[in-house]
């Protein structure tokens, strides 16, 4: 069974996960849903799910979703006019309370990647009023998070003084990537795309220097900070150690980058020919059941040896993400049968019904929640379900206009 022969199935999960997102609105943007669907009041309205499901809604219309326009419409008015809009700081809060409060807690960078990525897919949809988001977070990027002199992005600041937190994190970068790409293919300014490049440049660096076991916490001179959270191993956004799933993630943005670069006559470091696949290989070989049950652990110490077992549904989607676009820049059929393994995987122990995806398992592939809790968002699993018809472009909004039938 190869890819091709499952895509009926991918492509009527998505539909079903669009369906499943549509329960999230709230007044002051989207919820985050629990395992039953509902969206749950404690967690407030966050930003960055705020941000995705924009983003995923401004897809379902590429998709022809008929529902999709008016909630994509609402998280572009939302993120404008809303409570998580702080006008005051031209910035954005990361959480509102139900009753848009804002909740306590710095502005953040890796939460504003997703303010920018929804703007340029909502743009690209024809959404009213995307390019004023877009041209307001871009706005606040410059001012608030990128760092010109080491050509990469911090990670907080203080709400009230808008001082920098010392940490520095590989995943906001991350994210910054993508909303960059995003940003160029929604625009074709190739400043997006030359910022994107300098940050992959130096998270390539550090794949190297730490033999392809990717460090995710750094200080103010991004030296790294290997012991970082050791005392809580299996925090959400920084655990400690090397985090599997982002070496996957890590792995199609490159990609997406050098083909991007190479369409604007960009040089792009030699690297990124090679550290891809090598990344993909890595994650599979020491990610993929090393306690001898099917599945990726959620990371790993800089010796390549489990610390949290459990399993993340974040992680096997950008697997398939990355298996997708490396079969499309290599033809390599190898990939094909990868996609299909993830996706019996994702069945047998993911999807409990169409659309409603388990956030964690333990190491056993049993229903879990230590790290996370509920379905907060569909972000990784429709993107999962949709690469694999499109051509590598530098955004999931770029790929289905461009895969548009003439």
């Amino acid at each position: 069974m190869t890819s091709d022969s499952i895509r009926p199935l991918l492509d009527a999960e998505a539909r079903a996960l669009l369906d499943f997102g549509k329960q999230s609105r709230t007044e002051a943007g989207f919820g985050w849903l629990d395992d039953d669907g509902e969206v749950d009041p404690c967690q407030g309205t966050q930003l960055w799910i705020t941000g995705r499901m924009t983003h995923c809604f401004a897809l379902g219309h590429l998709l022809g979703d008929e529902d999709c326009l008016p909630l994509a419409t609402h998280g572009v008015t939302t993120l404008l006019d809303g409570p998580l809009h702080c006008t005051d700081r031209n910035a954005w809060l990361s959480r509102v309370e139900t009753d848009g409060t804002p909740a306590d807690g710095p502005l953040v960078s890796y939460d504003h990647s997703f303010v920018i990525l929804a703007a340029a897919s909502a743009l690209l949809a024809g959404v009213p009023r995307a390019a004023d988001l877009l041209d307001t977070g871009l706005t606040t990027f410059e001012r608030l998070w990128w760092d010109e002199e080491a050509g990469m992005v911090v990670d907080a600041r203080d709400r009230h003084t808008l001082a920098i937190d010392p940490y520095r994190g590989a995943n906001a970068n991350m994210h910054t990537v993508e909303a960059l790409l995003a940003a160029y293919g929604a625009t074709r300014d190739t400043l997006h795309l030359r910022r994107a490049s300098r940050i992959t440049r130096r998270i390539a660096e550090a794949f190297a220097s730490h033999s392809f076991r990717l460090p995710e916490h750094f200080d103010e001179s991004w030296t790294a900070l290997l012991d970082y959270n050791r005392d809580i191993p299996a925090d959400a956004f920084r655990p400690f150690g090397s985090t599997v799933g982002h070496w996957l993630e890590w792995s199609r943005l490159m990609v997406q980058l050098r083909q991007a670069c190479e369409s604007e006559g960009m040089d792009t470091p030699a690297s990124l020919t090679v550290i891809p696949q090598h990344m993909y290989r890595r994650a599979l070989q020491e990610g993929w059941g090393p306690d001898g049950e099917p599945g990726f652990v959620y990371t790993l110490d800089f010796e390549g040896r489990p610390v949290v077992h459990q399993r993340m549904y974040w992680v096997l989607c950008e697997a398939i993400g990355a298996a997708e676009t490396l079969r499309r820049v290599s033809e390599d059929p190898s990939y094909d049968l990868d996609v299909n393994v993830f996706w019996n995987w994702a069945r047998t122990y993911l999807i409990e019904r169409p659309g409603q995806w388990r956030e964690e398992l333990d190491a056993a592939n049993q229903p879990a929640c230590g790290t996370w809790s509920g379905k907060p968002d569909i972000y990784h699993a429709l993107q999962a379900m949709l690469i694999g018809t499109l051509p590598v472009t530098p955004s999931f909004a770029t790929g289905l206009l461009t895969a548009r039938p003439s």
